[in-house]
């Protein structure tokens, strides 16, 4: 019986998680480069006298679908979407250097050159000051062109784009950004983006929720179970108390 309890409770505690991963997708179908969360779990053994048959379920590190979301064209001259595998560099909050695939951009009220969410986006040689009164272009190869009163065009600096490969994988972190564990990617001269577009979501609103209604039947499916375990517990007690 406690066998039984073990694997419904483990499984129910699965079946949550990987529904509160799938709610978050879902939440995040229509952000800008998102990419999908994926789970995983481990079986690990339970440690102590009796228990060495049992096994419950942990999540094991996170990783992400990277699978590009369908680019829509926006005409907005600071709108990019990176081609490829191409990431586009920015400041954190924490003032460390992340990596997004969202290309909204925007100028501050300090000039400088913004993601929609006020985080900097970094060039070659860190965030990018944008001359007052100036329109801005973006080149294929994030070169920052700013055309001013006079009308003559001038580069300003260069969005800084990275390719992770397998060796520089990288990870999500809690502010949504992602990061490459051994430090900050160099420059990648041969990443291209695309001016005046934007990336959607990867995320499939329709196969989420049916995940999710299988998520829930799943879920339903263990509490069932233990509660099997809880009638099949209570009448052995009874059963023990009338013959002794």
């Amino acid at each position: 019986m406690d066998r039984m309890i073990y694997l419904s409770m483990a499984g129910a505690k699965a079946a949550m998680q990987r529904q509160d991963v799938l709610a978050n997708n879902l939440a995040n179908v229509s952000t800008n480069g998102f990419r999908a969360e994926l789970a995983a779990f481990r079986a690990v053994p339970v440690r102590g006298d009796g228990a060495s048959t049992r096994a419950y379920a942990l999540e094991t590190t996170l990783g992400y679908n990277p699978d590009p979301g369908v680019i829509s064209a926006t005409g907005r001259n600071l709108d990019v979407a990176m081609r490829g595998d191409a990431w586009l560099a920015v400041q954190g909050l924490d003032g460390t250097e992340a990596y997004t695939r969202a290309g909204s951009m925007d100028v501050s009220s300090e000039g400088l050159l913004v993601l929609r969410n006020g985080l900097p986006v970094l060039g070659d040689g860190g965030p990018i000051n944008v001359p007052p009164n100036s329109e801005l272009s973006i080149g294929n190869d994030g070169t920052i062109t700013a055309k001013g009163a006079t009308g003559r065009p001038t580069a300003i600096g260069r969005l800084k784009l990275v390719t992770p490969t397998a060796e520089t994988p990288l990870t999500r972190g809690a502010d949504g950004l992602f990061r490459a564990a051994n430090g900050d990617l160099p420059v990648d001269q041969a990443a291209r983006l695309q001016d005046g577009a934007l990336e959607g979501s990867n995320v499939s609103a329709v196969e989420t929720m049916v995940s999710m209604i299988a998520a829930a039947r799943q879920f339903e499916q263990q509490m069932k179970l233990l509660q099997i375990a809880q009638t099949q517990g209570q009448t052995s007690a009874k059963l023990l108390s009338s013959n002794s």
